[in-house]
């Protein structure tokens, strides 16, 4: 089986690629290894959608297929220090319609997935799992574990931090592990969070309330490895009164819509992003701390601009050469090590700290919310 391009993993990041690619003259495969599922309730699983990455998705077709009863706007955000430091963010004050919309994994990932298989230079072969790559001068071949044979010219790698791609084609990452767990779950809260994100730096984690529809929120807990394993073990009513008071009860009492879940933190740096046939995108190609809520953004920006850089190459280019493929490598740099620097930082000035730091990191986030220019300049950087 020969195509243009092969992408390893059906995730948001590869499926929003294949997608993008829908007008291109590209014929694609889309290998993963179970189609996506809609949970019967709420996804625990959360995602944050930058206003540059929602414009992404209506250019691709996705946007305006989503049911937005599932989904919520973020207005305003409050940032609280572990020591009266504040800060907050408006949609409103910064001129724009929202900061982000708050959506579940699984919803985008169905509306990706039916999209594709509506796509006629797409094929998804799933329930698939490569077990072989050969990467030529010519060509890339991939193995399946059903012996099928796939021969293409360009592979990309969409398949995750742990990504098998990336392994097989021997490029070596650095892992910098936080041992942070992060605690994902969703609880009905008893007043209305009115479109408002909350953000709690604590001297135990980050604590971050997420705006769901009606009176629900998403919550994600970035904390020591043997907090977590306690807070996702403890009873309902237990878990909801710990959540509750590290939010400072400002939504009052809280009732569990979804169990509690966790998940290892970690760094994740790759010395390279494409190679002769090869591009890394989404996870494969970078992992950051979840405190800033951009790790699916900076996927999606991955596609957007891998779709342009391949769109944009002349028919008698090879689209997997190194030299073309560089041309998105160089285009994502900046973004990526920015946000990783920054939040890796951010993640290291509020752990623990000898005295004066926690003052003066909390002094920091007061003289930044008084300073309306500054706060418009990181509104604006966020939203893309």
């Amino acid at each position: 089986m020969d195509y243009d391009i092969v992408i390893v993993g059906g995730g948001l990041a590869g499926l929003a690629l294949a997608t993008a690619l829908r007008r291109s003259r590209f014929h694609i495969a889309v290998i993963e290894g179970r189609a996506p599922q809609r949970p019967a309730g709420w996804d625990a699983r959360i995602y944050a959608i930058s206003p540059a990455n929602a414009r992404f998705l209506d250019s691709i077709g996705i946007w305006q297929h989503l049911d937005l009863s599932r989904m919520a706007p973020v207005h305003k955000m409050d940032v609280r220090g572990d020591q009266g430091g504040q800060l907050g963010f408006s949609a409103y004050d910064s001129g724009v319609g929202e900061l982000a919309w708050i959506a579940e994994s699984s919803l985008l990932q169905a509306e990706l997935w039916e999209t594709a298989k509506r796509q006629g230079n797409v094929d998804l072969l799933c329930p698939a799992t490569p077990t072989l790559l050969d990467i030529g001068d010519h060509e890339a071949v991939l193995e399946l574990s059903d012996r099928r044979t796939l021969k293409t010219k360009l592979v990309v790698a969409a398949d995750g931090a742990d990504s098998w791609t990336r392994q097989a084609a021997g490029i070596a990452v650095d892992f910098l592990p936080y041992e942070h767990n992060g605690v994902v779950a969703n609880f009905r809260t008893a007043r209305s969070h009115r479109e408002v994100a909350y953000q709690w730096f604590r001297a135990d984690g980050v604590l971050a309330y997420l705006p769901l529809p009606g009176n629900l929120i998403s919550i994600v807990w970035s904390t020591p490895r043997a907090h977590a394993e306690e807070l996702v073990a403890l009873p309902p009513a237990e878990l909801c009164a710990r959540v509750a008071a590290a939010g400072e009860h400002v939504l009052g009492d809280l009732e569990l819509v979804t169990p509690a879940a966790g998940f290892p933190l970690r760094l994740m740096r790759a010395p390279q992003t494409v190679a002769q046939r090869l591009a890394l995108i989404g996870d494969a190609a970078h992992t950051i701390h979840p405190l800033s809520g951009h790790g699916i953004n900076l996927g999606f920006q991955d596609a957007r601009s891998l779709a342009e850089t391949l769109a944009a190459c002349p028919a008698h280019v090879d689209c997997g050469d190194h030299q073309w493929l560089r041309r998105h490598e160089r285009a994502r740099c900046e973004e990526v090590v920015a946000l990783q620097t920054v939040t890796d930082g951010l993640q290291r000035l509020f752990g623990p700290a000898p005295t004066p730091i926690p003052g003066l990191r909390n002094f920091g986030m007061n003289f930044v919310d008084r300073l309306p220019v500054i706060k418009d300049m990181l509104v604006r950087y966020a939203m893309g």
